[in-house]
C-alpha cells in the first residue's frame, strides 16, 4: 500500500512536468505537425507490453528496467501530460514507479536482474551497478519538479553510491551490463556513469552539495573527466547533458567542442543517424549499419542541445526539430530507429526497442521546443 501511495503522490506533483528538462525560451521552429496523443498511446502501449512480457519479469512481482524502453519512458511520459490535459498520471507510470520503489526498498532481498548463477560472473555485479543507476535516475526524475527529495529517491541514491567502484581503472564508475550490444550494453560503462551524474545533478534540495557524498562525487568527476576523450560521441553527448546539471564536468570550450562535433553529423534532411555516433561499431550479423536519419539520434541531439542552452533560432536546431515534427509514424505514433547490432524487423515487438527510445527523446525535444 505504501508503494501505491508514494507513486500516486509523486506523479501528481509532476503533472505537466518534463523530467530533467530545464526552462528555456520557446523555439521558433514549426513543430506543430506531430501528435502528442499518438506518442503517448504508443509509449503507454509499449510499457504495458514490457511489464507483461515474461522475459522482463523479475522476482517479487517486479520487472526489469531497460535502457531502451523503460528508462526513456520514465523520462518522457510526464512531459506529455499538459499537452494531453491529463488530470492524472497514466496507469503504466504508476506501475513503473511501484516496481522501482519496491526494488529500491528491498535492495538486499531482490535478485539481480542477471545473477551469476544463471548468467556467469560478473553478471551480478553488472546488474547491481546498472540497476542502481537506472532506479536513481527514475526516482529523482519524478521528484525533481516537486523541489523535494523523497525518502525513496534518497534510498535509491544511497543504493547507487553503495555500488560505485572505489578501486581499479574504472574507479568512480559502476559495473555495467555487458552483452556486446550497442549503444547501451556494449561500450557503455561511461554512459552509465554519466547517467549517475545526471541523477545527482537533477536531485532537488541541493543534494549534489551534501557533505556525505563529496568523496563519491570526487571519484565520479575524476572518472568522467579522465575517460572523456576515449569515448564514442553518443556517450559524450550524454556527458554534455550531465554537465548542464553538475558543474565541473566540462569547461565551456569542451561543451562547445561536443556540440560542434555532434552538429557536424547532421544530414541533408536535417536529421541525425545513430551510426555516426558510435565510432567503429559493427553489427554482429555483418550487415551494414543503417545510415538514414533516425528518431533516436535526432531526438537525443536536439534535446541535449536544448538543455545546453542553444538559441532556438539556431538553424541546425530548427532543422533537426523540423525533421522530428515531420517524421512521426502517423499510424503508430512512434519515431523509427534502427538496431546497431543486427538487421531487425522493426515491425516485431523486440524490433520496436530502438523506436521506444527514439519516441521518448523525440517527445522530450519537441516538448522542450514548445
Amino acid at each position: 500500500m505504501r508503494v501505491v501511495t508514494f507513486a500516486t503522490c509523486v506523479l501528481a506533483a509532476c503533472l505537466g512536468a518534463s523530467i530533467f528538462a530545464t526552462d528555456k525560451p520557446s523555439s521558433t521552429a514549426n513543430t506543430a505537425s506531430w501528435s502528442g496523443k499518438a506518442a503517448a498511446t504508443y509509449l503507454d502501449g509499449r510499457m504495458v507490453w514490457w511489464m507483461g512480457w515474461d522475459v522482463a519479469a523479475r522476482d517479487h512481482g517486479t520487472f526489469c528496467v531497460s535502457c531502451h524502453t523503460v528508462l526513456p519512458y520514465a523520462m518522457a511520459r510526464p512531459a506529455l501530460r499538459a499537452t494531453l490535459a491529463e488530470q492524472a498520471p497514466s496507469a503504466p507510470e504508476r506501475q513503473l514507479l511501484d516496481s522501482v520503489t519496491k526494488r529500491v526498498r528491498m535492495w538486499k532481498e531482490v535478485e539481480p536482474f542477471y545473477p551469476d548463477e544463471k548468467r556467469g560472473v560478473p553478471k551480478t555485479a553488472e546488474s547491481r551497478g546498472t540497476e542502481s543507476i537506472l532506479n536513481a535516475v527514475i526516482l529523482v526524475g519524478y521528484d525533481a519538479p516537486t523541489g523535494k527529495l523523497s525518502p525513496e529517491a534518497r534510498l535509491g541514491l544511497d543504493n547507487m553510491w553503495g555500488e560505485q567502484l572505489k578501486t581499479g581503472e574504472a574507479q568512480g564508475a559502476w559495473s555495467w551490463l555487458q552483452f556486446h550490444n550497442s549503444p547501451w550494453e556494449g561500450d557503455s560503462q561511461y554512459y552509465g556513469a554519466a547517467l549517475a551524474a545526471l541523477a545527482v545533478g537533477s536531485a532537488p534540495g541541493n543534494y549534489q552539495s551534501a557533505p556525505e557524498i563529496q568523496d563519491n562525487m570526487k571519484l565520479l568527476r575524476e572518472y568522467l573527466v579522465q575517460q572523456r576523450e576515449s569515448q564514442i560521441l553518443i556517450n559524450r553527448v550524454i556527458l554534455l547533458w550531465a554537465s548542464t546539471k553538475v558543474p565541473g564536468l566540462l569547461t565551456p570550450a569542451q561543451q562547445n567542442s561536443i556540440i560542434d562535433e555532434a552538429l557536424s553529423k547532421q544530414q541533408a534532411d536535417g536529421g541525425f543517424s545513430l551510426s555516426a555516433f558510435v565510432g567503429a561499431w559493427k553489427r554482429h550479423d555483418g550487415t551494414p549499419l543503417e545510415t538514414k536519419s533516425d528518431g533516436f539520434a535526432t531526438g537525443v541531439v536536439m534535446f541535449v542541445l536544448e538543455q545546453a542552452g542553444m538559441k532556438r533560432d539556431q538553424p541546425q536546431l530548427k532543422r533537426g526539430l523540423a525533421w522530428l515534427a515531420l517524421n512521426q509514424d502517423k499510424t503508430e505514433g512512434r519515431w523509427l530507429a534502427y538496431s546497431l547490432n543486427k538487421q531487425e524487423d522493426i515491425s516485431t515487438y523486440t524490433g520496436h526497442f530502438m523506436s521506444d527510445a527514439a519516441t521518448a527523446f523525440a517527445v522530450l525535444a519537441l516538448q522542450a521546443a514548445n
